[in-house]
């Protein structure tokens, strides 16, 4: 909720006070003088009571009263379509063979001696 009051504000210490004011009222989350005049207090905030809080300030400050009071709509928010995971694959490695070698045959002859007799 957006609510703007406008105030008698002639100075920096009154600007001042009337912060301090509107931010001790329960919901406010943010507030700025506004107006050409700076004569101008907007407050925003969730569940903040413009009747209690212009009485407070009229309690304080004096003259007050209800300029605007507006619902703050909040922009919708565009979702992103949503896109599925891209997958990579490698490539498999090429096969390779292992040849299999035979074994190694290791002949012995034994060389006939000339010696017959032994």
């Amino acid at each position: 909720m957006k609510i703007v009051i406008q105030l008698s504000m002639s100075c920096d210490k009154r600007r001042s006070k009337a912060l301090t004011l509107a931010s001790r009222a329960a919901g406010v989350t943010s507030m700025g003088i506004t107006g050409d005049a700076r004569d101008q207090l907007e407050v925003v905030g969730d569940g903040v009571d413009p009747v209690c809080l212009v009485s407070c300030l009229r309690k304080k400050l004096g003259h007050a009263h209800i300029i605007k009071v507006e619902e703050v709509k909040k922009p919708e928010e565009k979702k992103k379509p949503v896109n599925p995971p891209q997958y990579y694959y490698s490539p498999a490695p090429a096969g390779y063979y292992h040849h299999q070698y035979p074994p190694h045959m290791v002949v012995c002859e034994e060389q006939p001696s000339n010696c017959r007799t032994m």
